[in-house]
């Protein structure tokens, strides 16, 4: 990992260079439950980009600072998006030198980009669409944004046995 620049006193932009993949790294220990990065947007936009982040059932934004680009995925992340304070809040303690990370689905209902991932985690999912093709059971694994749980939630409630009319 070639280390390009500090985009702040607790953050820095890495990139590797067999991929040419960049990504954010912390430059210091980050506590479990601690504000990682506030972000606002930079723009919104109208349909899905692979840059873009859902924060709500109908909105998409590009980050501001542009840096949060590079916030990468992993099925296994240490840090989740609070769309309504609009901030990265860590999941749990994230050591100096270890690489950001967020779980795609946990903002995103349909992935703009379907991708492999290659987080090498023990828990990888393989293949990462979005939320709404999730498998139930790995539902308590990720905290998601108020917008996925209700479709989630909503999707749920679809798929429940109707009670048919007695007709005895």
């Amino acid at each position: 990992m070639i280390k390009l620049s500090d985009v702040t006193g607790k953050i820095a932009l890495y990139i590797d260079p067999n991929t040419g993949q960049k990504h954010l790294r912390a430059t210091c220990m980050h506590t479990s439950g601690s504000l990682f990065h506030e972000f606002s947007a930079s723009e919104d936009v109208e349909e899905p980009t692979y840059l873009s982040m859902q924060i709500d059932h109908n909105r998409h934004i590009h980050l501001k600072p542009e840096f949060l680009q590079y916030l990468n995925h992993s099925c296994d992340p240490n840090v989740y998006v609070d769309v309504k304070r609009h901030e990265f809040i860590c999941l749990r303690d994230i050591e100096e030198n270890e690489e950001i990370t967020f779980f795609y689905p946990s903002t995103e209902w349909a992935m703009e980009q379907v991708f492999d991932c290659r987080c090498r985690s023990a828990n990888c999912l393989g293949e990462i669409k979005g939320a709404m093709h999730l498998d139930r059971e790995l539902l308590a694994r990720y905290k998601f944004t108020p917008h996925i749980l209700e479709k989630l939630h909503g999707q749920a409630e679809e798929q429940l046995p109707v009670n048919e009319p007695d007709t005895n």
